[in-house]
């Protein structure tokens, strides 16, 4: 199949001058599954005011940026952003295609892959190339992209192909892949679309008068020591020792889904597959289980501690010290010890 040499693309989101995150991670993943492939990495921005974008995407591997600049293509509408995608795609037929699953990719990506009948799978935790052979037709695919992700909640991790349509699409969270740089002196090629080729007028049907965003009080992304509280907390009072450990430490408070969905705190607190992917010097769990899904998003943590009275709780596998014992005791202690020796 000559289409098998085709590209891998990025869809790189842009917003008040910078390049968003999770599209320099997916750079950097898509660069490492480019050179597996032995095809060029490509990057599509969209939006106004583009000049010199392309050095924020040149040094994470980019060998091609696409620049769509039209002053009605930002902020953000569906219908324009589809639109160039869908005929771009068409054109230059690429085999991967990443997005961020951020608020823009959720709705984005479904409706390119719908109407190009590509696929898509949402929420990838992993990205490999790997073969496929159909246990039906016994037909052998080579150097598919394995899009890996928790399936029937969380209970198995599933390794999703897609034999025959183009291109493999798939949305990645932010945090989940690392970002990194592939080389601050690599360069690639420039290429301005026009816009007029891609979208027509009646697709800038919604015009956005006026737009508010509330940027998130907690920085549980950054933040280098996270202690982190599940539903074996027990309450919303109990959280509160998690916030004067945290105190104590300097530290962020994070949560499991378990502990949010209980009402014990925000959901701007949750790690993991359905919340935010962090990645600390020291991650300090307190009465969490461990489901999949919230390891997904804690377990390249540089030091892991768990705190827990159930001996056996599979955090405990990946936890580097594990305390066995009840939170109202151990916390107190904990947080005496610390000021006590930062003194």
């Amino acid at each position: 199949m000559a289409e098998d040499k085709n590209n891998l693309i990025v869809y790189c989101e842009f917003d008040d001058g910078h390049v968003a995150d999770v599209s320099l991670e997916l750079l950097t993943k898509g660069r490492q599954l480019a050179d597996r492939l032995g095809v060029k990495l490509e990057a599509l921005v969209i939006g106004d005011k583009l000049e010199g974008v392309e050095n924020q995407l040149f040094p994470y591997g980019a060998d091609t940026v696409y620049k769509v600049e039209d002053p009605r293509l930002f902020p953000y509408t569906s219908n324009p952003h589809a639109a160039i995608l869908i005929n771009l795609f068409k054109e230059i037929k690429p085999q991967i295609c990443l997005m961020g699953a951020t608020c823009i990719g959720r709705d984005l990506g479904p409706r390119v892959s719908s109407c190009l009948h590509s696929g898509l799978t949402a929420d990838c935790t992993s990205l490999e190339i790997g073969d496929h052979k159909d246990p039906k037709t016994g037909k052998e695919y080579t150097d598919l992209l394995y899009q890996i992700r928790p399936a029937f909640g969380g209970n198995i991790v599933a390794t999703i192909v897609n034999p025959d349509c183009r291109p493999q699409m798939a949305t990645v969270r932010e945090g989940v892949m690392k970002k990194e740089i592939y080389n601050a002196d690599h360069k690639g090629e420039v290429v301005n679309l026009d816009p007029k080729k891609y979208v027509s007028d009646t697709d800038f049907v919604v015009e956005i008068i006026d737009r508010h965003i509330e940027k998130s009080k907690i920085n549980i992304k950054n933040a280098p020591i996270i202690v982190a509280g599940g539903y074996g907390v027990g309450s919303k009072e109990n959280f509160q020792l998690l916030h004067d450990l945290a105190a104590t430490l300097g530290a962020e408070v994070g949560a499991s889904r378990a502990a949010v969905d209980a009402g014990f705190t925000e959901h701007d607190r949750q790690i993991g597959q359905t919340g935010v992917t962090v990645r600390p010097k020291l991650y300090i769990a307190c009465g969490i289980s461990g489901q999949i899904q919230h390891i997904a998003g804690m377990q390249e943590s540089a030091m892991i501690i768990s705190i827990n009275n159930d001996h056996d709780a599979p955090i405990n596998s990946i936890a580097d010290y594990v305390i066995t014992g009840n939170l109202e005791e151990v916390l107190p202690k904990l947080i005496k010890f610390y000021k006590k020796n930062s003194k």
